[in-house]
């Protein structure tokens, strides 16, 4: 073996680099990418022959419950479900208990995670009424995502509701912030839509136009304040519509969730575990969803995993908590997608890499290219993969995507040149580090 050989390479795959795919090999060392090509010389090989490699899929909205709710998850366990489902970094999101809104409680995130996490991953901050002055600094924190505002009430306490407090938020700090985009008001006012025992009034209280008034809202205030924003899990195809139109200030996100489930089957076959906020929506919504799509509208997938435990979830609807798990379903559901037509692949890898990294700002990752941190998500794609809950990692236990059989499975999860997984065996050992922002180095 020659002095300067690959410590890793990935060989014989089909890998897909920004110039498009191609069989090569792709070589590691000290967990960066050193090239794409042929390496015949190396102290390992992983054999990729009649598989795909794709740029480590990131999931930019997860919920991993630490600390305070662990008995639904926590940041090892959440990993874990991430990793087993081709994940290799995730964004974490603030409402745990106690909320992540100050200095202190990032920095003890990031030394939870630090080496429990089986992949990389940074933190939001929750935007409150009471810090909005310190989000300038708060935003900087190597590691943190940014800032997510709650305009509606989900899972927690972190609620911006009112245009003067939105604006006060906006108004400190430069990186984009993430929006939780539900009118409170009109969902308060309408309550009364709610039907005891029926989780298909989900969508009924939570309608569409709770929606669109808090994504008109906060287009309208971010303009004003100059501030760049990012929709999360968008879920009518009139706000993809407005979004479009506002390109400049505005990036979003669907899930995998709304492309998949529709309320006519949803409700009546997995009841309130079908209960997520904004809500599972009309087939019509999805397929909505999907023209956008395909017009190049949303700019992420993000899984919105946000895990409760079975006993939670058969509450009496409206008692019973919104929210499913999510990061490990991810990629496989897409995978099926793609399968099935609806989307590209090249779209997907985009979705899932490279438009995180645009939107985002992060350094060194969301591509195979030289000089970029060695992660990968190995799939095959003639592979077959069937759901079941002894598959899931996550503590919940359930998915509502149990049973269903996909086209396209998960072979491995390569985290800067570290197999976290390999054919459903995780790593010995977890080796997550905190990512890296453009705007917080």
């Amino acid at each position: 073996m020659t002095a300067n050989a690959p410590e890793l390479v990935l060989s014989g795959g089909m890998v897909h680099t920004p110039n498009g795919a191609a069989v090569a090999d792709v070589a590691v060392r000290d967990g960066k990418i050193v090239g794409v090509g042929s390496y015949p010389d190396a102290a390992r090989r992983i054999d990729c022959a009649g598989l795909d490699v794709l740029p480590g899929v990131i999931d930019s909205q997860v919920h991993f419950r630490e600390p305070g709710l662990e008995h639904k998850e926590d940041l090892e366990s959440g990993s874990r479900a991430a990793v087993m489902g081709g994940v290799t970094a995730v964004f974490e999101m603030p409402n745990t208990n106690p909320n992540t809104d100050t200095v202190m409680r990032v920095h003890d995130k990031l030394e939870r995670g630090h080496h429990r996490m089986y992949c990389d991953h940074a933190f939001y901050v929750g935007a409150t009424a009471e810090n909005a002055e310190e989000l300038a600094e708060l935003e900087r924190i190597p590691g943190t995502a940014g800032v997510k505002i709650f305009m509606g009430a989900s899972t927690g306490n972190l609620l911006v509701a009112e245009d003067e407090q939105l604006a006060r938020v906006l108004a400190h700090g430069r990186r984009r912030v993430a929006i939780h985009a539900e009118d409170e008001a009109r969902m308060n006012e309408r309550k009364g839509e709610r039907v005891e025992g029926d989780p298909s009034s989900h969508p009924v209280w939570r309608d569409d136009e709770s929606a669109m008034l808090a994504t008109r809202r906060i287009l309208r205030l971010a303009r004003q304040a100059r501030r760049p924003i990012h929709i999360l899990h968008v879920t009518t195809p009139a706000e993809l519509e407005l979004i479009a139109q506002h390109r400049d200030i505005a990036t979003c996100e669907v899930t995998p969730q709304h492309l998949t489930l529709a309320a006519e089957d949803a409700y009546p076959r997995l009841g309130s575990y079908a209960q997520m906020n904004p809500p599972i929506r009309s087939a019509a919504h999805r397929d909505g969803l999907w023209h956008w799509l395909r017009q190049g509208v949303p700019d992420v997938i993000g899984s919105d995993h946000a895990p409760h435990t079975k006993e939670e979830k058969a509450k009496r609807y409206p008692a019973s908590p919104s929210g499913m798990p999510g990061v490990q379903t991810l990629l496989p559901l897409m995978l099926d997608h793609v399968a099935k037509g609806h989307m590209t692949l090249e779209r997907l890898i985009d979705m899932t890499s490279a438009g995180v990294q645009r939107v985002f700002g992060l350094v060194g990752k969301g591509r195979i290219a030289t000089g970029y941190d060695a992660d990968f998500t190995v799939i095959d794609r003639k592979g077959k993969f069937t759901v079941t809950e002894d598959w899931v990692e996550s503590r919940c236990g359930w998915s509502p995507f149990t049973g269903m059989e996909l086209d396209g499975r998960v072979v491995g999860t390569i985290v800067r040149g570290h197999a976290a997984m390999w054919e459903g065996q995780l790593a010995n050992q977890a080796l997550g580090e905190p990512l890296r922002f453009a705007g917080a180095l």
